[in-house]
C-alpha cells in the first residue's frame, strides 16, 4: 500500500516530479559522458605509448632506467637471442625485440647535432610501432643495413631529406671513437616532441658494430593484448626473479602517463562531487516545497492514525521511485548519447608535449555507469532525508488548518 500511494503522488505531482526527474538525469547523463571520455583519454593515451615509445614490457639489467643513461654500455645484455626465446614462450606475448642506446653527433657534411640513438630490429619496431607516423620516406627495413630513420626535430634541424648521406659519430667502449656513413631512409612523427627533435634509429647490427658489441640494452615485450600486460609482467617477474634482470610495464615507465591519470582522476571526482551537489540540492528544494503545500494532506494522515515514521517512509519513498526512475532514464540516455557522439567522434588537439591531434570517443564502462546511476539515486534518497523529517516536527491541529 505504500508503495502503491507513493507513486500515485509521484504521478500526481507531475510538474515538481518532472523538474526533479529531469536534474537526476541530466546529473547521471554528465557523469556517464564525461567518465567515459576519461576513459577512452587513458586507453588511447596508453596505446600511443605503448606503440611509439615503449611496448607493453621491458626487460633489462637491473638499474638501468635509473642509471643506464649515462652509460647504457655498462647495462648490456649478454645474450639478448637467448633470453627472447624463454620470454615468447608465455602465453599472450606476440613478439620479442632487442633495442640498444647510444649517444653521439650526427653530421650533415655541414653541421653537427647532438642525438640520442636507438639500434633495432626494424621489421618487429615497424609492427609494434603502429602510432610512429612516416612524414617523409618510409620505415627502416631489416635489408636497410645503411639506411637511419631520423625524428622531424632532427630533419628540420639538419635540413635532411629521405636519400640524402649523413656520418654518425659516438664514443664507444673506453673511449675509442666509432663513425659509420648512413643514408636517411625516412622522417618519422612520434607522440613527443622532445623525443623527435633528437631521436634516431637504425639496424640492431649496424648499432652493435658501432659500440663494438653483440649485446642489447633492452628486450620490448609486445603483448597480443593491452589487458594481459599485469599477467605476463607477474609471470616473468617471478622467472626473473634472483637474476640480473628486471621487467616493467609501460605504465610504470611512462610519467606522463601516470600524472595524466591522477590529474583526471582527480577533475573527475570534482565532477562527481559538484553533480551530487547539484542532485541534493535540486531533491531538497523540491521536497521541502512539496512538504510546504502538503502540510494538510499530511496533519489528515495523521489524524487518521498514522504514526509521522509512516510519513517520513512515505516521502522517502516517494523519492526513491523519482531517484530510480531518474538513473534508470539517464542511464539509457547516457548509453545512447555514447554511441551517438563516439559514432562521429570528437576532434581533440594534440596533448602537451605531443604533435599529433586524435579523435575522442565517450567509452561505455560498465563500472561508470553503476556508479553515475548509485550517485543519482542515492543522493536523491540522501536530499529526501532531512524534509522528510520536518513532518515530524509539525502539529497535527495546525497542520489541518492547511486544508481550510
Amino acid at each position: 500500500m505504500l508503495f502503491k500511494l507513493a507513486i500515485r503522488n509521484v504521478l500526481r505531482q507531475k510538474i515538481r516530479s518532472g523538474m526533479t526527474l529531469a536534474a537526476i538525469v541530466f546529473g547521471v547523463v554528465s557523469l556517464i559522458l564525461a567518465g567515459g571520455f576519461v576513459q577512452d583519454t587513458f586507453i588511447q593515451l596508453g596505446e600511443v605509448i605503448i606503440h611509439s615509445q615503449t611496448g607493453h614490457l621491458q626487460v633489462f639489467k637491473k638499474d638501468f632506467v635509473e642509471k643506464g643513461t649515462r652509460s647504457p654500455e655498462r647495462y648490456l645484455i649478454d645474450s639478448p637471442a637467448t633470453l627472447a626465446k624463454s620470454i615468447e614462450k608465455h602465453a599472450g606475448v606476440d613478439e620479442v625485440m632487442s633495442r640498444i642506446y647510444f649517444s653521439g653527433l650526427l653530421n650533415n657534411g655541414k653541421r653537427d647535432l647532438s642525438i640520442v640513438g636507438e639500434g633495432v630490429e626494424p621489421d618487429k619496431e615497424t609492427r609494434l610501432g603502429s602510432f610512429i607516423m612516416i612524414s617523409e620516406g618510409r620505415h627502416l627495413k631489416d635489408s636497410d643495413h645503411e639506411g637511419i630513420l631520423i625524428g622531424q626535430g632532427v630533419a628540420k634541424t639538419l635540413n635532411l631529406k629521405p636519400g640524402n648521406r649523413v656520418t654518425l659519430v659516438l664514443s664507444a667502449a673506453e673511449g675509442a671513437m666509432n663513425t659509420l656513413d648512413f643514408e636517411v631512409i625516412g622522417v618519422f612523427q612520434s607522440f613527443s616532441k622532445d623525443f623527435d627533435a633528437r631521436a634516431v634509429r637504425i639496424p640492431l647490427a649496424a648499432a652493435q658494430e658501432l659500440v663494438f658489441t653483440k649485446g642489447a640494452n633492452m628486450l620490448v615485450v609486445s603483448l597480443q593484448k593491452t589487458e594481459d600486460t599485469d599477467r605476463v609482467l607477474a609471470e616473468l617477474g617471478a622467472e626473473l626473479k634472483g637474476s640480473p634482470y628486471d621487467v616493467r610495464s609501460w605504465k610504470s615507465l611512462s610519467d606522463f602517463y601516470d600524472k595524466t591519470v591522477q590529474l583526471y582522476d582527480r577533475q573527475f571526482g570534482v565532477l562527481q562531487l559538484i553533480i551530487l551537489l547539484m542532485v541534493l540540492l535540486s531533491v531538497t528544494n523540491s521536497v521541502n516545497m512539496s512538504v510546504f503545500e502538503r502540510q494538510g494532506e499530511f496533519g489528515t494522515m495523521q489524524a487518521l492514525g498514522n504514526r509521522s515514521r509512516d510519513i517520513v517512509l512515505l516521502i522517502i519513498t516517494e523519492s526513491a521511485i523519482i531517484g530510480l526512475a531518474g538513473a534508470l532514464i539517464g542511464t539509457l540516455i547516457g548509453i545512447l548519447a555514447a554511441l551517438a557522439i563516439s559514432a562521429i567522434g570528437i576532434p581533440m588537439p594534440p596533448p602537451p608535449n605531443a604533435n599529433v591531434g586524435y579523435t575522442a570517443y565517450i567509452r561505455i564502462v560498465p563500472l561508470t555507469l553503476l556508479t553515475s546511476a548509485c550517485v543519482g539515486f542515492i543522493g536523491t534518497v540522501l536530499a529526501s532525508i532531512l524534509p522528510a523529517f520536518k513532518v515530524t516536527r509539525m502539529q497535527v491541529v495546525d497542520a489541518l488548518r492547511q486544508n481550510i
